[in-house]
């Protein structure tokens, strides 16, 4: 069997397919007759393949044919085409065995189709030579533009890069067959853009063909355009868009909108103030903006300071000033990128400046002392209106106003018009050493203008204290105390200072004229006191007063005259003075032991009142009514159910209900319909008496005041009053000795409408129970 397909003219190139056909040797094949004669039959093919163009637009376009080598043209033989795709794609003529395609075939989705054939003898039904396969591919066409895929397209590239910077690539992808001629080959062109990029033809890469300044415009767009076959002529396209923008670089330095800036400033402005701003702009962007403001010269009064959101300098006082001083300043600030890489550094050689002139305003300053404090001294014991110092002030301004002097809340100086500061008291070292005063000086031209100074007077010592004993002495002497004996070591104090230690001399008065003791200075500011004699008696002189006479170093020295009392000491066989201080000692801790002992007992007495009073009013509220209780508590437990008002007594029989085995006889219910309907239409006419209610409430609320042992459940009493008597009787259930299923209360329905809802109740359970 032979192939042949021939491809007809596509794209005005003409293209002679060759059949191609692969072939056996002719074999042949005993195939037994049917009469049993056996039939050689030679066997002509083993391997086909054709070839169909794509998107061929005929109904029924013309792929090939089938001819089996034993074929003779009596047209006894019928070709078959066998497969998944015959009859829907494919069809045979089955006379000729032309193979025709009966749809528009598309290598996109499919290239290849496998399909069997087969011959068949009409004479005798049987195969001429077995089933053969062969495939059917489809050729492609240039039928498929260029597409990109990852649109759309964004870069970014820093503003002035130099030429030939790599922007972006751009990649189209051809679905047409890569190995089919140029059908996939891509060219790329700029299509529509700028003249500052460039893109590489075969690869797509966009370049840099020219510096950019961002400041003039920060981005671009581009239209990059893609061909196949090569851009030959019949070539497809498609087009792109690609956004360009340009990032910022450090290639402009900031420059101040003003040259001259001017501001003003009060003299009484406190240390800190902000003057006013200046402000530079920079046409960078983000980090590239930051900017750093800074005084030229070294000013000690100004300094301007970054405000790092708003990116203006802000105008700082440093140090205070003065009209009178100064009334004007003139100083220059620069301004300076913060970060500035070394590479740019051509574009910020020079900072840009800017002038700003101060005016200071003049106030209506306080008075301004002399001196930040001040320090006086005077003697202790000067007269009344002793000079101590002077003080002085000013008033700073230019009109010079007089100054008024004061001292506060002090009762020992005073201070005149002139600042001299003078003493209304006697002054005692010895009560205070150190006066702190506080002065004001006020402007008499405007007397809210004040200042103050703090003024340190220091009171210098004079002798004026006599020297005396430190402490208070308890001495005793034994009365068998031998001459010589001491038996006390004094020492004394001054309340005077005195520029070197203080020294004190010891000696007995010259009117002392007892020789019974001497004394014995230790130089040392001490000294003892000894017995001048043998033996004391007790019952004879118990007690001596022994006058000793104690002087200072001071100029001029004083003296004083100091008692000292010694007793008269039974001491034992001790010699000793130990125990009669113990003795005493003793008897003072025993005076004291008892005073405590007595305060407890009192304490203890009082507890005992209040505890005994608390437990009396607890026992009286216990016995006052502790069975109403009870039976009050039980009552809630045992009665769940709604009382029968007033007259319903037996529904609070405490006795029956405390008996939980014996059941109260039930009264029965007063079911007849013409009471019922007597008693609502007379319950419509009765209504609330509030009148009566009133009184009830009264009643018991008088009961409740004037009755100590009234329970505290008069009010549940209170709250089940129904009125002066109802009408309808009562409705409580316990009193109920007839069954819900006796009665009939089709008769609530003639009550109204408000016995409806009830009559449903009743008249739907009367129906379901029978």
């Amino acid at each position: 069997m032979n192939c042949c397909s021939l491809m007809p003219f596509m794209l005005g190139i003409p293209l002679l397919w060759p059949c191609l056909m692969a072939r056996e040797s002719p074999k042949t094949e005993e195939v037994k007759h049917p009469a049993g004669s056996p039939l050689r039959v030679r066997r002509g093919w083993m391997w086909n393949q054709f070839f169909v163009p794509e998107e061929m637009n005929k109904t029924r376009h013309h792929i090939g044919q089938l001819r089996s080598d034993l074929d003779n043209g009596n047209n006894s033989f019928q070709y078959k085409l066998l497969g998944a795709e015959a009859g829907s794609i494919f069809v045979i003529d089955e006379r000729t065995g032309d193979i025709y395609a009966v749809q528009k075939l598309d290598r996109e989705e499919r290239s290849l189709y496998t399909l069997r054939a087969q011959v068949i003898d009409t004479t005798t039904g049987r195969a001429v030579e077995p089933e053969s396969e062969f495939v059917i591919r489809v050729s492609d066409i240039n039928d498929n533009e260029p597409k990109f895929l990852d649109e759309p397209y964004e870069a970014i590239v820093p503003e002035m890069s130099p030429e030939g910077t790599f922007v972006i690539q751009v990649t189209a992808s051809d679905a047409d067959d890569p190995s089919s001629g140029n059908n996939a080959r891509l060219l790329y062109s700029l299509l529509q853009g700028p003249p500052y990029f460039s893109i590489e033809p075969t690869t797509g890469v966009i370049r840099i063909s020219s510096k950019m300044d961002r400041e003039l415009q920060d981005e671009y767009w581009v239209i990059i355009q893609a061909k196949d076959m090569i851009g030959l002529p019949g070539a497809l396209s498609g087009t792109t868009s690609v956004l360009i923008k340009l990032s910022d670089v450090n290639d402009n330095k900031p420059i101040f909108k003003d040259s001259l800036y001017r501001f003003s400033v009060s003299e009484s402005a406190p240390v800190g103030t902000s003057l006013g701003t200046i402000m530079a702009y920079d046409n960078d962007i983000g980090e590239n903006a930051e900017m750093d403001y800074s005084i030229e010269e070294d000013s000690e009064t100004f300094d301007v300071i970054t405000n790092n959101e708003t990116q203006e300098g802000i105008i700082i006082l440093e140090k205070k000033v003065d009209f009178e001083h100064q009334n004007h300043y003139r100083i220059r600030a620069k301004v300076k990128n913060r970060q500035v890489e070394e590479q740019l550094r051509k574009y910020h050689t020079e900072a840009s400046t800017t002038v700003i002139k101060i005016q200071v305003e003049d106030v209506d300053e306080p008075p301004v002392f002399l001196l930040p404090y001040y320090i006086f001294e005077i003697a202790e014991g000067s007269s009344h209106g002793s000079f101590v110092g002077t003080v002085s002030a000013a008033d700073p301004d230019q009109r010079k106003s007089p100054i008024g002097y004061s001292i506060t809340r002090s009762k020992v100086f005073n201070i005149d018009d002139n600042g001299t500061v003078f003493t209304t008291n006697l002054l005692d070292r010895e009560i205070s050493a150190w006066y702190n005063l506080s002065v004001t000086a006020t402007e008499k031209y405007n007397i809210e203008q004040i200042s103050a100074v703090p003024v340190y007077v220091q009171v210098l010592n004079i002798n004026d204290h006599a020297p005396e004993f430190s402490e208070y002495y308890e001495t005793y002497v034994c009365e068998n105390a031998v001459s010589g004996q001491v038996i006390q070591t004094i020492s004394a104090v001054d309340r005077d200072e005195s520029i070197e230690d203080h020294h004190f001399y010891f000696n007995l008065s010259v009117e002392e004229n007892n020789s019974s003791f001497t004394i014995i200075d230790n130089q040392d500011n001490t000294a003892v006191i000894l017995t001048n004699r043998t033996g004391f008696s007790l019952q004879e002189e118990p007690v001596f007063y022994v006058s000793i006479l104690i002087a200072d170093n001071g100029i001029p020295p004083l003296t004083s005259t100091n008692t000292l009392t010694i007793h008269v000491c039974d001491c034992g066989d001790s010699s000793s003075t130990q125990t009669c201080s113990d003795k005493d000692l003793m008897l003072s801790m025993g005076f004291r032991t008892e005073v405590v002992i007595a305060i407890l007992i009192c304490i203890m007495i009082i507890f005992g009142f209040i505890f005994l009073n608390l437990g009396l009013r607890q026992r009286r509220k216990q016995t006052l009514f502790p069975k109403k209780s009870e039976d009050f508590r039980e009552n809630i437990f045992r009665y769940d159910e709604e009382g029968g008002g007033e007259e319903d007594t037996e529904a609070f029989d405490i006795m029956e209900l405390r008996g939980s085995t014996v059941m109260r006889e039930r009264k029965t219910r007063r079911s007849t319909r013409a009471e019922i309907q007597s008693l609502y239409r007379q319950s419509l006419q009765v209504g609330p008496d509030s009148a009566v209610f009133r009184k009830f409430i009264l009643e018991k609320l008088e009961e409740a005041n004037t009755d100590p042992c009234a329970p505290p459940f008069d009010s549940l009493q209170t709250y089940a009053f129904e009125g002066t008597g109802s009408l309808a009787g009562s409705l409580s259930s316990l009193g109920s000795a007839v069954s819900d299923q006796d009665e009939n209360y089709d008769y609530l329905n003639e009550l109204g409408p408000r016995f409806k809802r009830l009559a449903c109740m009743f008249g739907s359970a009367m129906q379901s129970n029978n």
